[in-house]
């Protein structure tokens, strides 16, 4: 993506910045919403706001098996604590996964690989995870099944707050066809 955002955006859009920027990171198969920043001021007040974790995000993701409706995962990462809290947006019966489920995950923390980790600490992996999933889960569909939904931040100009969102593509919609706007 970082190399791409050169070609999109013209110079002319842009000032003070040898390149766009991407504020944060998203996993290599991680689909959804990425937070660009264009000016050096934007740039450097975007991170700043991640600093202070004021920058709320929210993911979705599939995973299989009996999971509570809603729960907290506090698990430390790489020595620092991280915090994900979730809820169970749908679920359906699956032959061979049992349950296949919809959820919502909204990371208090960001640390590298969090949800992914967390997920996989209590039992149930993110399907198509080639890294923490299971034989089982690892081979599930069409690549990891984690989507940035969503992202909310103070405007870098205007101090507006503004919320980002994505709508889920289609490999989530042929898993949950019935599912409406989550």
């Amino acid at each position: 993506v970082q190399n791409a955002l050169s070609s999109l955006l013209t110079s002319a859009s842009y000032d003070h910045v040898y390149r766009p920027q991407c504020v944060h990171r998203l996993d290599y198969a991680t689909e959804g919403v990425l937070l660009i920043g264009k000016h050096a001021q934007a740039i450097a007040d975007l991170c700043q706001q991640f600093e202070m974790r004021s920058i709320r995000k929210s993911y979705f993701a599939v995973c299989a098996g009996d999971v509570p409706v809603e729960g907290r995962i506090e698990k430390p990462l790489d020595g620092l604590d991280a915090i994900s809290l979730f809820e169970r947006i749908h679920s359906l019966v699956s032959p061979k996964y049992g349950r296949l489920n919809l959820l919502r995950i909204v990371p208090q923390t960001g640390r590298r690989h969090q949800i992914r980790k967390h997920l996989e600490a209590i039992g149930h992996p993110i399907l198509g995870d080639k890294i923490y999933g299971t034989p089982l889960t690892k081979q599930f569909g069409k690549g990891l099944y984690l989507f940035s939904q969503s992202i909310t931040f103070r405007h870098p100009i205007t101090g507006e707050l503004q919320t980002i969102e994505a709508s889920l593509t289609k490999k989530y919609r042929r898993l949950f066809p019935d599912l409406i706007n989550p």
